[in-house]
């Protein structure tokens, strides 16, 4: 039987050599990298091909968001499986539009993550039951709302708010994006309120989530 090749990606060494102990014990599995950030993860998949790779979300230097995008640009048959402590659900849309096979909390039992990995490497997606709930939820709502409003609402953005629309998805606070554009404060602001109003979101955050996932994966900087 062919063993699973599977890539540890994250930036603490003692959970590495952690998860590489339980994959030891399953005779399915080899472990035949490790890496420590983002960038040093795609270097690693170029060198070693493997089939599996669990990733950290949050890491120092490139995150594995944008390590899973490059990663399935270059290898689109590798499968991604996403490891992290913060039950964000942001992070969990972002990773899965990254391509991400699935989005699991550190804190899952080793047997359940075992039989998640082989069933992931299957094609199926894995992922907490919980976060599973969120997704289906998030799903219905855009499908909801896709039948509400048959017209796409970034479209009815002016040029200059999708450009602030683009450095709120980047995170960028209102003074940042009035240095970046050189407008005024509240000039900013006011487009913000534009905004909220046009994509009918509440909030910030809403606005953020929408505009990276309409956001074609290569834009992501």
């Amino acid at each position: 039987m062919d063993r699973i090749r599977v890539l540890l990606v994250d930036d603490h060494a003692l959970f590495r050599e952690g998860l590489a102990g339980i994959l030891a014990a399953e005779p399915d599995f080899e472990v035949v990298g490790e890496a420590s950030d983002g960038l040093e993860a795609l270097v690693k998949a170029r060198e070693l091909a493997p089939d599996l790779i669990l990733m950290d979300v949050q890491m120092r230097g490139a995150d594995g968001i944008e390590a899973t995008q490059r990663i399935k640009l270059e290898r689109p048959a590798t499968t991604i499986v996403m490891l992290t402590v913060r039950d964000d659900e942001e992070a969990l849309f972002e990773a899965i539009q990254s391509g991400a096979q699935g989005y699991l909390l550190k804190n899952v039992h080793s047997s359940d993550m075992i039989a998640l990995l082989r069933g992931a490497v299957r094609g199926d997606a894995a992922i907490n039951p919980s976060l599973a709930g969120r997704m289906l939820e998030e799903f219905r709502r855009l499908a909801e709302a896709g039948s509400d409003r048959p017209d796409e609402p970034a479209a009815t953005l002016s040029r200059r708010e999708q450009e602030v629309l683009s450095l709120v998805a980047e995170r960028a606070t209102d003074k940042e994006i009035a240095d970046v554009l050189h407008l005024s404060l509240s000039t900013v602001k006011s487009h913000m309120r534009n905004i909220l109003a046009k994509l009918h979101v509440s909030s910030r955050h809403d606005a953020a989530r929408f505009a990276r996932r309409t956001r074609p994966v290569g834009r992501r900087s």
